[in-house]
């Protein structure tokens, strides 16, 4: 049993979501990036999703390309990120993490995806490969021991979204807007792509983009998803905070218990 099948299994039976807490690591240093990932977990994290700092991202938002920026600033690669990937998974050692990257990292670096398997990563999800051109990163991640994560959106075709329900193995994130990454609240939770995903097998629904508060968390979850992932909110309150990991934990924890309420 994976360490997501094992999660949302477990929660499930309790009645809960999955909360899934988003952090770019090495923002804005290796040992203040380990602190955070601990704190997300000691709030209350289900599960962690973690970027590797890319100089050119098209689906992240301003705060999220910040902490790449500042991270890339402070000289953190890739092999700094397995690091991190490793010791999180040395201290926690049920938690699932996953990985949200780009392809030019992903095929630039030789060795990628054993490496973040060999860290102790569970998932990948490669934000810039369409569905049509996902089947050889999904047979190198499955090979790898990694889970892919593929993404769908409320406009995702039938047949393509039947791609993706068979391709994805982790959860199937679910974007509820178009566009990048963001606490600005104009998404929209579709319950009918929730269940076209199930009609089709997919591994258990995610929503994510735009996560950012307590009742974004329940209206997500009140379309039947399986869990919610918050990035922005997470990586601001960071940053406006000088990155207190007491903060981190506090929203952390406020967002969590909102996938308690709703699921009661």
């Amino acid at each position: 049993m994976s360490r997501y099948s094992g999660i949302f299994g477990r929660l499930a039976a309790k009645g809960e979501a999955a909360f899934g807490a988003f952090l770019m690591l090495g923002d804005p240093d290796l040992s203040t990036s380990a602190a955070l990932l601990d704190a997300a977990i000691e709030g209350g994290a289900d599960m962690i999703e973690v970027g590797i700092p890319f100089s050119d991202p098209i689906a992240d938002g301003p705060v999220i390309q910040a902490a790449a920026q500042r991270a890339l600033a402070a000289g953190v690669r890739v092999a700094d990120c397995f690091e991190l990937i490793a010791a999180c998974r040395a201290r926690h050692a049920e938690v699932p993490i996953g990985i949200l990257t780009y392809a030019n990292l992903v095929m630039s670096g030789h060795g990628f995806m054993r490496g973040a398997a060999e860290a102790g990563a569970d998932s990948l999800l490669i934000v810039d490969v369409p569905a049509l051109e996902a089947g050889p990163f999904v047979r190198q991640a499955e090979q790898a021991g990694l889970e892919p994560v593929l993404i769908v959106a409320p406009n995702t075709p039938d047949a393509t979204l039947k791609r993706i329900a068979g391709m994805s193995k982790a959860y199937t994130y679910c974007v509820s807007r178009a566009g990048i990454t963001g606490t600005h609240s104009a998404g929209r939770f579709d319950a009918e792509l929730i269940q076209r995903l199930k009609a089709a097998g997919a591994p258990p629904p995610v929503f994510g983009f735009g996560i950012s508060n307590p009742d974004h968390v329940r209206a997500a979850l009140a379309t039947g998803a399986a869990g919610v992932i918050s990035g922005s909110a997470i990586v601001g309150a960071a940053t406006e905070t000088d990155f207190s990991p007491a903060q981190v934990a506090n929203l952390v924890s406020q967002l969590k218990a909102a996938t308690m309420r709703c699921a009661a």
